[in-house]
């Protein structure tokens, strides 16, 4: 699930090398993201400090923000009869266009993008 990695609660579950570059290098972006951000702002430096590094709260905010952009980027070579879920007999509901609810909204709300 991107967004649990993301925020750092469930990574990346392949090769151990894999998973310590990985989060490694989102430290980094979020380091790069927080030193940016509190450079003039003293009340976003107390809300995000983080002595350990790993930026919990930076990331969480960044994925609340981000999620719509995210699940566009990935869904925007979908076709229109592209679908996230299958419909069951019992469930009609699946999705619609481009995999996107029939309100036009993107799924972010199941925070789970294979």
């Amino acid at each position: 699930d991107i967004g649990d990695i993301i925020r750092g609660r469930d990574l990346y579950r392949g090769n151990s090398k894999e998973k310590d570059k990985l989060e490694q290098n989102l430290k980094n972006l979020f380091k790069k993201l927080y030193e940016e951000l509190t450079k003039t702002n003293g009340e976003l430096q107390t809300r995000y400090q983080d002595r350990t590094g790993n930026y919990y709260k930076l990331r969480e905010d960044w994925w609340d923000a981000n999620r719509q952009e995210i699940w566009k980027a990935i869904t925007c070579e979908a076709k229109s009869d592209d679908k996230y879920f299958r419909e069951s007999s019992s469930d009609k509901g699946g999705t619609y266009d481009k995999c996107r609810c029939a309100s036009g909204n993107v799924l972010t709300k199941f925070d789970y993008v294979p």
